[in-house]
Formats: structure tokens, C-alpha cells, sequence
């Protein structure tokens, strides 16, 4: 490979520093045509990819039921789709660490077109599945695309953005991914509407909905000769290349000892991952428990409505949270925006799984509980990439989102023993009602749900963050490391 093989991209002279003349203009009068096409891209990409990952979510028991033949009783399709859904996390976590390291040794822009494809490729294959087993594997490898794409995405942003701009910019990238998730909850409804369970031209409607999960291919078709890789990654390369850099024999791209070996980039990648940890098992092992939480109190009839419009008013919330992060960000600085994010995700989470009991309750309280857990996603974008220089920004990005989410693979589970030790003796009377043996939240006007104590329970998790946050980096207003 020559670095004739790399094209730069048209960054203006102050990327990565402060302006000074531009103060009081728009964050994004700043940006160029193709800083707009490389934000479309990259937040096209992330949000088609949390698409893809939603879909699997929303089919993942009629498919499973499927594969599993008739006779599958309901308890095994619950403990396989279980099992599917941690191998699909366990994949992500895989991909962010794999994939994050060839965004830097190949390029950002390289490396993200080829998740793109991954995830695009597998997901469509997902419809073609035959059995539990190659459903499985389907799911690892969409996984691995998708945790793969968010680094060299954020990594190629953070790099061609100017200063002022990037922080908003990223914020958008991360917000938009509620959108995709959103557009996955309208794919699964229009879809299961018109392909009920007796299936559309012989393709029961869950496969229907993997096969809508290929389109994001398309974006690779359309993108890839005009989207090139940033100035910084390009002369970084060809510094290492020619051992320009002193330290060029024991510096490379992506070179995952150094984040340990080096006691800046170390102490980086234990905050970063301790930050990411918090959030992504608060969010894996609480939040997305609404829709059992919403089916505790709402009829059987209503059951499908309501989760439906949990999924999309959750995600609507989260859209705004992840972007305010850009503000609060803009306002006071990275670890008092973490800190606010951290304190109104506890918050919010109390205040659902410990007293949502209406269904009325339904329309104001999960947009607030989206908007709150997922705001510090939104820090996660904005920050990591500003904790490691242009060699290991896409491999230390994916390494800290994604660390996390090999625990966060348990999280259900966690949160499924926690749940049982709240319940009450077996065979009292408030076991058979399905209560807890604890009266709290019942003295407060709520219902004694093992659940909902479990989840108060590990919301504090949240917490965490405050102890850590007076010793992060604070790089608001600093250069990107070179």
C-alpha cells in the first residue's frame, strides 16, 4: 500500500483548534459541502445501523418461535431469544474492538464502508435462516459490523469537523440513531400489517422485515468514491511509513498495547470505559425493560399497541437527550455535561420503573426516560475520540464503547437474579400475586413488582460516574492528540 492510495479530504486549516473569528456564527455555518457529506454519511450509516440492530429486537420471538419448530414451548423461545440476543451483543462488542483497530491500520472511511456492508449483508441472510444455529451466527456477525461501525464513523467526524463544529456534530451522528431506531418500530408495523402470521409470497413477515435490512448496502454504492479519508489519519500514515516519527518503530496505527503500555492512554481508556460501562448496563440492563414493565400493568388485548408506542416514544426522548449533550457540552464542559447526564438517568429511572403505573402515564414518562438514559451516549461520541491521538482514536473509540458490552451481554440476566431475590417466599400469598415481600413503593402509590425493585436496585450504577468524573481529562477547547 502506497500513500498515493489515499486521497485527503478538503479540511480547513484550523481542524482541531479553536477558532477565534467565528465566535458568535452557528456551529454550523462552518461547514463546508463536503463536511455536510461526510456528516450525512456517517450519521446515515450509524443510524441504519441501529435500524438494523432494532429490527432484530422487535422479530426476535416470532423468529425464534420459527426456527424452533412448532412443538417450542414458550419458555424455550424466551431462553433462545435470550441467547440470541447476548451472542448479537457479544458480536457488537467483538466488531467494536476488531473494527476499531482497522479503522486505524486501513482508514476510517475504508473501515466503515465495510461494516456498512457487513451488517447490511448479514442481516439479509438473517431471513434466509434454517435453524436456531445459522440464525445465531447471523446475528454474531451483524453484530460485529455494527459495533465496528461506530468507531471509524465517529472517528472519521471527529477528524474532518472543525473544533467549534465537532462536538454538535457528533452529537447529531449519535442522536439519529434513535431515528433509526425509530424507523425500524414503522418497518416492523407496516410490515406485520400487511404480511400477518400466514406470511407474504410464502416469507412469513419476520423475514420480511431482515430482508428490509439489506437497503443500507446501498449507501456503500453511492459513497464510495467521493467519501475519502481524513488529512490527520493520512499524514499520520505516511509519517509511520516512512519512519518519519522518532518513535516511529514503536508507534503504530492501532496498535492496541500502547493504549496500555502508555500511562496517558491507559489512564484514558480506564475512564473511557468506565464512563461507557455505566452507561451501555444501565441501558441494556434497565431501559430496555420497558416493554416488560408496560406489560405488568396494561391489559393482554392492549399489550402490542403499547409496547409499540413505548419502543417509539422512548426513542423519540432519546433523540433529544443524546443532542442536548451537545449543549450542555457547549455551556460548561465534557465532565459537568457527564455528570448532569449521569444524575438525570437515575433519576428518570426511578421515576419509571419505581411509579409508572398508568397507561396515561405511559405518554410523558418514557419519552423523559429515553431523553435521560440515552444522553450520555451522546457524551460518548463527543469524547472518547478526543481521549487518543490520530493512531489509536478509532481503536481506543471502540475499545472503550464496546468493552462494556461483553458484561452488558449479561445485563438481562442480572437483572433477571436480582429480580427473584426481591420476590416474596414462594407459596405466600404475595408470591402468588407476583409481588415482593417488600411494601415500599406500595406505601408510596405504586405496586411491589420484584421488577420494578430490581431496577431501582441496579439504576444505582449511575451513580458511579460521579466518583470518577473529577479525575477525567477535561479536553473541551483542546486540539484532537496528534
Amino acid at each position: 500500500m502506497h500513500a498515493s492510495d489515499f486521497t485527503s479530504s478538503p479540511q480547513g486549516q484550523n481542524a482541531g483548534h479553536e477558532p477565534t473569528s467565528t465566535v458568535s456564527q452557528t456551529w454550523w455555518s462552518e461547514l463546508t459541502s463536503y463536511h455536510w457529506f461526510v456528516l450525512v454519511v456517517a450519521a446515515l450509516g450509524w443510524l441504519f445501523d441501529t435500524m438494523d440492530q432494532q429490527l432484530f429486537v422487535l422479530v426476535r420471538q416470532p423468529a425464534i418461535a420459527e426456527l424452533l419448530g412448532q412443538k417450542a414451548q414458550s419458555e424455550a423461545v424466551a431462553r433462545y431469544g435470550g441467547l440470541a440476543t447476548s451472542i448479537f451483543i457479544i458480536g457488537w462488542a467483538t466488531g467494536g474492538l476488531v473494527f476499531g483497530t482497522f479503522g486505524d491500520r486501513w482508514g476510517r472511511a475504508r473501515t466503515m464502508m465495510l461494516t456498512i456492508l457487513m451488517y447490511s449483508l448479514f442481516t439479509g441472510l438473517s431471513a434466509l435462516s434454517v435453524g436456531w444455529w445459522d440464525f445465531a451466527v447471523y446475528r454474531f456477525l451483524t453484530g460485529m459490523g455494527v459495533g465496528g461501525e461506530f468507531a471509524a464513523g465517529v472517528a472519521l467526524v471527529a477528524e474532518v469537523m472543525p473544533s467549534r463544529a465537532r462536538p454538535f456534530a457528533l452529537g447529531l451522528l449519535q442522536a439519529l440513531s434513535a431515528v433509526g431506531n425509530m424507523l425500524a418500530a414503522v418497518i416492523y408495523w407496516v410490515v406485520f400489517g400487511l404480511a400477518p402470521e400466514e406470511g407474504l409470497a410464502g416469507l412469513k413477515a419476520w423475514r420480511l422485515v431482515f430482508f428490509v435490512g439489506i437497503l443500507p448496502a446501498l449507501l456503500v454504492v453511492v459513497i464510495r468514491r467521493r467519501l475519502r479519508e481524513p488529512e490527520s489519519w493520512v499524514r499520520t500514515w505516511q509519517a509511520l511509513a516512512r519512519g518519519e516519527n522518532a518513535d516511529a518503530a514503536t508507534k503504530q496505527l492501532g496498535d492496541l498495547r500502547e493504549m496500555f503500555t502508555d500511562p496517558r492512554w491507559r489512564f484514558n481508556t480506564f475512564i473511557g470505559v468506565s464512563l461507557a460501562f455505566c452507561g451501555v448496563v444501565g441501558l441494556w440492563g434497565i431501559g430496555f425493560w420497558t416493554p416488560e414493565l408496560v406489560r405488568s400493568f396494561v391489559s393482554e388485548p392492549e399489550q402490542t399497541l403499547y409496547v409499540f408506542l413505548t419502543s417509539l416514544l422512548q426513542n423519540f426522548g432519546a433523540f433529544f437527550g443524546i443532542y442536548l449533550f451537545s449543549v450542555l457540552t457547549a455551556w460548561t464542559n465534557r465532565r459537568t455535561a457527564f455528570a448532569i447526564a449521569y444524575l438525570a438517568a437515575f433519576s428518570a429511572t426511578v421515576l419509571v420503573f419505581g411509579f409508572m403505573t398508568e397507561k396515561a402515564e405511559i405518554l410523558w414518562m418514557i419519552p423523559i426516560l429515553g431523553f435521560s438514559t440515552l444522553m450520555v451516549f451522546g457524551g460518548f461520541a463527543i469524547y472518547f475520540p478526543e481521549l487518543y491521538p490520530t493512531r489509536l482514536r478509532s481503536t481506543g473509540t471502540g475499545f472503550c464503547y464496546n468493552v462494556a458490552r461483553y458484561i452488558a451481554a449479561l445485563g438481562p440476566m442480572g437483572l433477571g437474579l436480582i429480580t427473584g431475590l426481591y420476590a416474596a417466599p414462594s407459596g405466600s400469598e404475595r408470591a402468588r400475586q407476583g409481588l415482593s415481600e417488600l411494601s415500599w413503593l406500595s406505601s408510596m402509590g405504586s405496586v411491589d413488582t420484584p421488577l420494578r425493585y430490581a431496577a431501582l436496585t441496579l439504576s444505582l450504577i449511575y451513580l458511579v460516574p460521579l466518583l470518577l468524573l473529577p479525575f477525567a481529562p477535561e479536553t473541551k477547547g483542546k486540539p484532537l492528540p496528534e
